[in-house]
């Protein structure tokens, strides 16, 4: 891993093989004239902390029957 520097009309036609090395780690400075204009790094993936379900399922409150008890009678008043 390290730092390369690389010239703008460098960066254009090389860009595919400064990102697969930028992939594997390894930093490069784009330079115009001699002066430092950007920076390719690794990107930082960070996902988003999932919620606890816990207080969801507290907050749902059932009333009636349970769904097994639903289709026995739909199937009861089916036959008849």
């Amino acid at each position: 891993m390290g730092t390369d520097r690389v010239s703008v009309r460098e960066t254009r036609q090389r860009l595919r093989r400064l990102l697969d090395r930028v992939q594997a780690g390894d930093e490069v400075v784009v330079m115009r004239r001699g002066i430092p204009v950007g920076r390719l790094v690794q990107a930082q993936r960070k996902s988003p902390p999932l919620p606890g379900l816990s207080d969801f399922r507290s907050s749902i409150k059932l009333a009636g029957r349970t769904m097994s008890e639903e289709i026995k009678a739909a199937r009861r008043s089916q036959r008849y």
